[in-house]
């Protein structure tokens, strides 16, 4: 683990390593999209020969009953009993009443507001090849059945086998997943965005992936929505001289196990960042002169996943602003939340934190404005509406409030 300052360049590419462009992987995803919005299934089933090396035909992209039914036959029991276990927890903590339509009553009659509904149908993407990401169909599908989203669709790679992991049918079924298919990376992202003949069009796709997806996910919004842009997964650390060393460099390993895993170490300790330079290979340790200067950093860099092992870290977390999710305290590391705490861990990376918000309820929920206005309430604002709509040079704006008044 490299020691660095925040006034090298290092740190500047640290706190901006969400929008290095990448042309290589931006050109490629471009032409799967492309190839996919022309040619639908064949662009699929070419780009799965290509990149997963198995061979499908259109009839069996989807998953059958069948499928799904011989997975639980391939599981320990136990396995089922302990998923259960993870999917209660996610559920009790979605389990909130979604947001309640309101009203504002105006002057003279107007009465405003919004009202919420669940979006009707969602993709969500299974990471399925280098590591088969079960604890991700859970964490996603949960807060969207909470939000009450009618079809959800669910695309993960194929084994070499050609099948999908049994954990994941198993898992998708428990939940009540509408549909799966076997395609993965940039074209299953954009298979679900344009639909084909196989794969239906949704109206919001989310789940993580890797940077060819991500980049997918990018190219599609405006077509669909998406959760966010996820990159690779990060962890950062802030510990004081009373933390458990063990604990901080077990925390670090944990998250950057995964391909591409950043790790930063925040410390007011050159004991502990000695020791993080020996036994850490990558990431970075930034020294700090307090815990206060902690926190400007860890709201700069906005990582995905932040570990407080400080004496007392509950004085830190309201300062705390730009971060997916926060690990308070000695007993709390990163790996419950990715796994059973229960709120989701599908999280903003690569600083993004600083604007997004890990999966929620609201993720699946869209809001529609109401307005309803008396006459008398349409009088009233006649004149602004007049002075604004000749400003604009809108004319026919203004003659659609003014025909109301008409002799």
């Amino acid at each position: 683990m490299k020691v660095i300052s925040r006034k090298s360049q290092e740190w500047d590419k640290i706190c901006n390593r969400g929008t290095l462009r990448k042309p290589r992987i931006e050109s490629a995803v471009r032409s799967i999209v492309d190839a996919v919005y022309e040619e639908g299934d064949a662009a699929v089933l070419r780009f799965t020969r290509k990149f997963d090396r198995v061979q499908m035909t259109a009839k069996n992209l989807r998953v059958t009953e069948a499928e799904i039914s011989g997975a639980f036959q391939h599981l320990d029991p136990k396995f089922v009993l302990l998923i259960k276990q993870a999917i209660h927890n996610v559920q009790t903590f979605y389990g909130k009443p979604r947001r309640k339509p309101h009203k504002v009553k105006g002057a003279d009659g107007a009465i405003l507001g919004e009202k919420f509904d669940p979006i009707d149908r969602v993709g969500v993407y299974i990471p399925g090849g280098t590591a088969s990401l079960v604890s991700t169909v859970y964490m996603t599908v949960v807060p969207a059945k909470a939000a009450g989203v009618k079809r959800i669709v669910m695309v993960t790679p194929p084994q070499s086998n050609g099948h999908v992991d049994p954990h994941i049918l198993a898992v998708a079924s428990l939940l009540g997943v509408d549909e799966i298919y076997k395609a993965g990376g940039a074209q299953a992202i954009a298979a679900l965005a344009f639909g084909t003949k196989s794969i239906p069009k949704v109206d919001k796709i989310v789940g993580p992936g890797n940077a060819y997806v991500a980049e997918a996910k990018r190219q599609v919004f405006g077509y669909v929505d998406i959760d966010t842009i996820a990159g690779p997964s990060e962890v950062a650390v802030i510990a004081d001289r009373h933390a458990n060393a063990d604990y901080v460099m077990a925390d670090l390993r944990g998250e950057m196990e995964h391909i591409g895993g950043l790790g930063f170490l925040i410390t007011t300790s050159k004991v502990l960042a000695k020791r993080a330079r020996k036994e850490i290979e990558e990431g970075h340790c930034i020294l700090v002169k307090n815990l206060d200067e902690a926190v400007e950093v860890v709201n700069e860099v906005a990582p995905e996943h932040l570990n407080i092992l400080v004496r007392s870290p509950h004085r830190l977390v309201k300062k705390i602003t730009h971060t997916g999710a926060i690990f308070i305290g000695q007993y709390s590391p990163t790996t419950v939340g990715d796994y059973i705490a229960g709120p989701s861990h599908v999280l903003p990376t690569g600083g993004a934190g600083r604007a997004f918000s890990g999966l929620g309820l609201d993720d699946f929920i869209r809001r529609t404005h109401t307005i309803c206005y008396s006459k008398k309430a349409l009088e009233h604002v006649r004149e602004p509406i007049k002075q604004l709509t000749a400003i604009e040079g809108m004319p026919r704006h203004h003659e659609a409030v003014e025909i109301r008044f008409a002799k």
